[in-house]
């Protein structure tokens, strides 16, 4: 399992409209080979700052089975207006600890 993580940066004032674009946007990803879970969360010390987390089975069906899909451009275009900054995105595997 592999966990991405992305820092999303929204332009502020349009925070509602974001977060009712990626509610459509989740149902777009949620389709993809390989998908897990989802989990978005707000920030507080910067509002216009989420976090997202999502459960990928490889890094393959990520970076390649949605990267290079229709439903990442579909993603694209829900989300994507609302970004003030490219989203930082960085993946993690678990360690058995």
């Amino acid at each position: 399992m592999i966990l991405e993580r992305a820092i999303l940066a929204v332009t502020p004032g349009s925070e509602r409209e974001f977060e009712a674009a990626i509610e459509q946007a989740r149902h777009v990803i949620s389709r993809a080979e390989g998908f897990r879970s989802f989990a978005l969360h707000r920030g507080i010390e910067r509002p216009s700052s989420y976090l997202l987390l999502v459960e990928w089975e490889t890094l393959d069906d990520h970076m390649k089975g949605f990267r290079e899909s229709e439903l990442f451009v579909r993603w694209r275009e829900l989300i994507g207006p609302y970004f003030a900054a490219d989203p930082e995105v960085e993946h993690y595997q678990a360690l058995a600890v």
